[in-house]
């Protein structure tokens, strides 16, 4: 993967092949996705995978084996821990927090002790908001600023508070979904008031 610093053009030998580091980026890993940005005193480790079209913010940390998909923008001062992968077209405030050890200790470490988490495809995570390993937050959910979020979280949720609880459904355009056009018991359809999709939610067990 050809490099880019100092310019957003990219290498004039391959420009399509090219992403953008900014000069004080530590970039040391090999799968980097072209028309990624990052900036300023990032650190990206061995063996992490960022891919296409994401935008890696100031102070950023991407752990060795973490995983990033296309078109993720991760805001500044975030750290993602080994053990996380974040899917395509998710958005992770700035200040969030991510961990991967349930039960640490400074004295005791080993891969055994990571826990996987999983931040499934075009979901949010508010500024500040803190993710508890080994849970998964589903597609197109919603995690507020400042929520604190242990459990699994189911697609279209809405978290709020710490502890994070669901305070409703969201669209995939991110507004509160309001209004229902059917329920049958086993599923809800709402129709969105801000862009009208109909948006299928599945009643958990």
């Amino acid at each position: 993967m050809t490099k880019s610093q100092g310019n957003s053009k990219g290498n004039s030998q391959d420009e399509s092949q090219a992403y953008y580091a900014h000069p004080t980026a530590i970039v040391e890993s090999e799968s980097i996705g072209e028309g990624t940005k990052i900036w300023h005193f990032a650190h990206v480790r061995p063996s992490s995978k960022i891919g296409k079209g994401c935008n890696i913010g100031k102070s950023v940390y991407i752990d060795i084996g973490a995983e990033v998909g296309d078109n993720v923008k991760i805001q500044n001062f975030v750290s993602v821990y080994k053990g996380v992968k974040i899917e395509d077209d998710v958005f992770v405030g700035p200040s969030a927090t991510f961990t991967n050890d349930l039960y640490p200790r400074a004295f005791i470490w080993d891969e055994e002790h990571v826990s996987a988490t999983r931040i499934c495809r075009g979901s949010s995570i508010g500024a500040n908001a803190t993710i508890v390993c080994g849970i998964t937050i589903g597609e197109y959910a919603m995690i507020g600023a400042g929520s604190v979020v242990a459990e699994d979280v189911p697609s279209h949720a809405l978290i709020l508070g710490n502890p994070g609880r669901q305070r409703g459904w969201v669209c995939r355009c991110g507004r509160r979904l309001n209004t229902i056009l059917h329920d049958d018991g086993s599923k809800t359809v709402y129709r969105c008031s801000s862009c009208g999709t109909d948006v299928e939610i599945v009643k958990r067990a």
